[in-house]
């Protein structure tokens, strides 16, 4: 695991992000093994104490458990991660509609972009670029 860390936002807040995007991507998959507070410390080059404190915080929401005597996993709870997505989803949202009314866009217009955007993505998904939808080998 590499990270090039934000200056503006405490480490152990990224490390969760971080540890959460894993989970919602598939990268760690419900029960899995999380690395030990020494490791993550060691591989990121950080104080074990924000990696602990990172832990913590991912036990207090219910993202990972404790199973004494062998390490962290990942919550086996498949609604939990759910919601971590939703969550995670919801805040990517947030930002881009942010950033679209501070651009002074209208809320219809959004509407618009965002459809034109995803039908576009479907298209190019269907239609892979340079290929004309065909194919002569």
């Amino acid at each position: 695991m590499s990270m090039e860390f934000d200056n503006n936002l405490p480490i152990y807040i990224q490390i969760m992000q971080y540890i959460k995007k894993q989970i919602v991507t598939g990268t760690l998959q419900a029960g899995d093994k999380i690395p030990s507070v020494r490791e993550l410390a060691a591989e990121l080059q950080i104080n074990p104490n924000t990696v602990q404190r990172t832990f913590q915080e991912l036990e207090r929401e219910e993202v990972v458990e404790t199973r004494r005597g062998l390490g962290r996993y990942v919550t086996s709870e498949e609604s939990k991660i759910m919601t971590i997505k939703k969550e995670m989803a919801g805040e990517l949202l947030e930002r881009f509609l942010t950033g679209m009314q501070e651009l002074g866009i209208e809320e219809q217009d959004i509407v618009s972009i965002v459809a034109d955007a995803v039908a576009e993505g479907q298209s190019q998904q269907n239609h892979p670029a340079g290929k004309g939808g065909t194919q002569h080998d």
